[in-house]
Formats: structure tokens, C-alpha cells, sequence
């Protein structure tokens, strides 16, 4: 069973969602900082690169967003291209074939050109956000797809039986031109659920479409709804035990909501007063620290050892302290197995996409890697709601994946680079530090070309190393420089940082 547990501060809103009291998805809402995945956004196309197929477009960030020819609708760049080639008069499969072939971003927009946007991922390091016109607009039940009519249903709704009945349903209510997909919610409810949910969403591109003329270059337009609501929308089900809010003011708001979409839960919001704080009950801050560390500990005794690039995450599968009770197979395929449900847990958590390599223990047995393929398939589709795509299990015990990229990762919201090893997680060795201080010293005498008495001020790690182990070093140092060098430890200066100032 699940639980959702709020936690409203002045400064910040929090969202946990628990499944067995374990923590399955954290979600942070900064109030004094804007969130751009799903707005829409006025823009003003400022550069076209043909050679990469993209545009980029002015939405009133530090940085373009960016806009890939595979985001462009179909229809628009179709209509777009059509104007481009002048075809009107010909056979329609003629125009069809011309339009394929002409495609390319230079034909669709043009510089300096206005055009409704929608961001699909944040800005990350040095990129600027990721931009669509393949608009989506997500509700409780469905999400409308207002320019692409296309219909979809969620995979995990696997009875035939019932697709066939939200297919009937959704076409039923479903404007023309407009395409939808019906979400996992949608299992088992019925059709006015469907109806009032499209009719919501309709509402509000409706809303969209009225204030794109009168917005301005860069001006927000539409927004999704926020933190709180949205989580509840993604994650309050039959299967949620009970949600907790601590502030009061919020519990009415969530009632509100709650009321309109799925009435039959509201008796599972329960307003939560301490002590102990919400989060610390359920140890939410513990289970956070634990989830940005490396090394993450597996009941059996094994280990995961997760890290991640700018390129891909590696996660190596080690059997630690488990020894298992059978023979060796069986003791590696145990562990596997446990691992493989854990590294789900994990990507979720963290929030990990893009390419992921995942080193299991190797195992001779070619069922045993079946099996353990198999579990690992079976555990994201039914705990993970982001799209990914698997390879079998390598004759190396490999599995490479990718999984869908959506906002910034758990590490990327709190934690910043180290300011001493700069992201290398190590830092150079005392001595290897004193050596290079020793230097970048004598060479900054040399260049000032002074013959006065010099203080060099370290890092008292530093100033305890040099004073005993390279006291001679320094002598040696004074006699080639001609100076006297007066060495003090410092409690103020990172490890590698130092001072040089003339003694008066």
C-alpha cells in the first residue's frame, strides 16, 4: 500500500510517496523559483541551424530553448511545407511524396517568427530547455493531445475487453482533430469520468489559443497545475492507503480538488499534527541522504554502487556480505534478482534517465539470465511509470537500457559540485597538495622579485605536514630565494588554498 505524505513549509512544499513506508518518489517546490516543464510559452524563433534540424527559440529565459524537427507536429510541418512548395494543383499523392522529401527545418519556420511553444524538460547544465509543438495537456484520467489526433491507450491496462471500451468511449467525446491517451487511472471508471476530464482539459486549450494573440515575446501563457495538485493527480489511487498533509490550509485546497476528480477518495485525506514532524515519522529525510550516496545497501547484505555522468549511469551489482546458504549460482542469482527490483526503485528515486549500463554478477546459467531479465522487464513496467527501452542480458551480465529523461535528477536539485575535487569525488593527497603549494609559492616570489621576509599561510593540514616532514625543504627554499619564509596554519582556508604576504 501507499502513502503521500505533504509537507508545507513558508520556504518549500514537499511531496513524498511511500510504498511499505519506503520512499518511492520525492518531489521539491521552491516557491521563490519557476518551474518550466509543461508551460507554454510565447516565442520567437532566433536562430535556425539546418545542418542539426534545429531552431532555437527566445521564450524569455537566460538561455533559447531549443526546438528538434522530431518535435514539430506533423501537421504543421506539413502545411508549413506545403506553402513552401507552392502545390496546390497536383495529385494528392504527389503532394504527399514532395512535402516528404522537402521537409527540413529551414522550410517550416523562419527567423524572427512567433510561434506557441511548450517546454517538455528543463534547462540542464549548459542547455536550454527542451521545446515542443506536439502539445500535450495532462488530467486525471487522460492526456489530450489538442493539435495531434491520434488515440492511445496505457499499456498497462492489459484486458482487451476493457481497451476496446475506453477506445468507444473516448471517441465519443472526443473533439475532432484531437487525440488523446487514456491513462492507467482510467481502468475500470466510467464514461463520465472521461467526459468531464476532456472537457476540462478542452476548457483550458481553449484558454490557451485566446491568450496567444494578446501575449507578448517570452510571455508565459498556460502553466501545469502546481506541485501539490499534480502529484496527487499522478499518485492518488485505490492504492494509496492514506495522504497526510501538515497545514491545514492545504488539506482544504487538496479536498477542493480531490472533490471534483475522484470524490470516492476524499476520506483518505487526513490533516497530520505533530510531533514528531511528518517526515521525520517516516524517516523521509533519512531515506533522501541515503538515495544521494553511491553505495546503496541491499537486504541479503549485497550492494549497488550507482554513478553517474553527463553521459550514461553505471550501476555494478556486488554480492558483499551475502554468502548465500546453496551453492554459488544460486547465491549470485539471489542477489541479482533482489538488485534488479532495487535499481528500479533507485531510477525512480533519483530520477534517473538517458543511457544505463548495469553490471549484475555474471552467471553461467543461460535460464538463470533469463529469469533475471524477465523480473527486471516485469518490475519497471508495473513501478515505473517513464518510458524505457531493454536489451537482454550480455554474455558479460550487462543490461543496457535507456529510460525516458524528465526534469533534473535528485542529485542535480541538492547537491551542488564539490568545491575541492570539482566533481571528481577525491581530493589529491596531503603531500601531493603541500608539494604544489611549495611550488606555486616559489614561483610567485620569483616573479614578484622580492628579498623580503614572506608569510605563507596554509591550511593547518598542510601547516602540520610541512612542519614535520619538509622543514629542511623549506630551509633549502629560503637559501635559493634569498628570503626568510614564515609558515602559519590557517583554520579559514579550504584545502587548497594558501597566502603569501610580505612580512613588514
Amino acid at each position: 500500500m501507499k502513502k503521500i505524505l505533504i509537507n508545507k513549509n513558508v520556504w518549500q512544499t514537499r511531496v513524498a510517496v511511500l510504498r511499505n513506508d519506503k520512499l518511492q518518489d520525492i518531489y521539491f517546490d521552491t516557491h521563490s523559483k519557476e518551474e518550466l516543464e509543461k508551460c507554454f510559452f510565447k516565442g520567437k524563433v532566433s536562430k535556425i541551424l539546418p545542418g542539426i534540424q534545429t531552431a532555437f527559440v527566445d521564450i524569455g529565459q537566460k538561455k533559447a530553448g531549443f526546438l528538434h524537427i522530431s518535435e514539430i507536429d506533423r501537421a504543421l510541418a506539413t502545411e508549413k511545407t506545403a506553402e513552401f512548395l507552392h502545390v496546390d494543383d497536383f495529385e494528392q499523392n504527389i503532394i504527399n511524396k514532395k512535402i516528404k522529401k522537402a521537409i527540413s527545418i529551414e522550410k517550416i519556420f523562419t527567423q524572427g517568427e512567433e510561434i506557441l511553444v511548450q517546454v517538455i524538460k528543463e534547462p540542464i547544465y549548459e542547455k536550454g530547455a527542451k521545446l515542443t509543438t506536439c502539445f500535450t495537456l495532462p488530467g486525471k484520467f487522460v492526456v489530450l493531445m489538442p493539435n495531434i489526433p491520434q488515440i492511445g491507450i496505457s499499456k498497462k491496462i492489459g484486458d482487451r475487453e476493457e481497451r476496446a471500451r475506453l477506445k468507444e468511449i473516448l471517441l465519443k467525446c472526443l473533439p475532432k482533430n484531437m487525440g488523446a491517451i487514456i491513462r492507467t487511472t482510467m481502468e475500470g471508471r466510467k464514461a463520465k469520468d472521461l467526459k468531464k476530464d476532456i472537457s476540462f482539459l478542452v476548457s483550458s486549450w481553449k484558454s490557451i489559443l485566446k491568450k496567444l494573440d494578446q501575449a507578448k515575446i517570452g510571455e508565459k501563457i498556460h502553466e501545469d497545475l502546481r506541485l501539490t495538485l499534480r502529484a496527487i493527480r499522478e499518485h492518488f489511487d485505490e492504492d494509496v492507503e492514506a495522504l497526510y498533509v501538515d497545514d491545514k490550509y492545504e488539506k482544504n485546497s487538496i479536498q477542493k480538488f480531490v472533490q471534483n476528480f475522484v470524490p470516492e477518495h476524499i476520506d483518505k485525506i487526513k490533516l497530520y499534527q505533530g510531533p514528531p514532524e511528518l517526515f521525520e515519522k517516516y524517516e523521509i529525510d533519512k531515506q533522501i541522504e541515503k538515495a544521494l550516496s553511491q553505495k546503496v545497501s541491499l537486504k541479503s547484505g549485497g550492494t549497488l554502487i550507482i554513478e553517474t555522468t553527463e553521459a550514461m549511469t553505471v550501476i555494478d551489482v556486488n554480492t558483499g556480505k551475502f554468502i548465500g546458504k546453496d551453492n554459488l549460482e544460486d547465491t549470485i542469482l539471489k542477489t541479482n534478482l533482489e538488485a534488479a527490483e532495487e535499481i528500479v526503485r533507485q531510477l525512480r528515486l533519483r530520477n534517473i534517465g538517458g543511457l544505463i549500463v548495469i553490471d549484475f554478477i555474471d552467471m553461467a546459467s543461460s535460464a538463470n539470465k533469463q529469469k533475471l531479465s524477465k523480473l527486471f522487464e516485469k518490475t519497471l513496467k508495473e513501478n515505473d511509470k517513464y518510458q524505457s527501452v531493454l536489451l537482454k542480458v550480455s554474455e558479460f551480465g550487462l543490461i543496457q537500457m535507456t529510460r525516458k529523461r524528465s526534469g533534473k535528477t535528485l542529485s542535480q536539485q541538492l547537491t551542488n559540485v564539490c568545491q575541492c575535487c570539482n566533481g571528481y569525488g577525491v581530493t589529491k593527497s596531503i603531500q601531493a597538495r603541500s608539494f604544489e603549494i611549495l611550488a606555486n609559492c616559489k614561483n610567485d616570489i620569483l616573479k614578484a622579485k622580492t628579498k623580503r621576509n614572506i608569510s605563507l599561510i596554509v591550511p593547518e593540514s598542510i601547516f602540520n605536514y610541512l612542519i614535520h616532514n619538509e622543514f629542511k625543504s623549506i630551509i633549502e627554499l629560503e637559501k635559493s630565494l634569498r628570503c626568510k619564509i614564515v609558515l602559519e596554519g590557517s583554520k579559514s582556508l579550504q584545502a587548497n588554498q594558501y597566502k603569501i604576504e610580505v612580512v613588514k
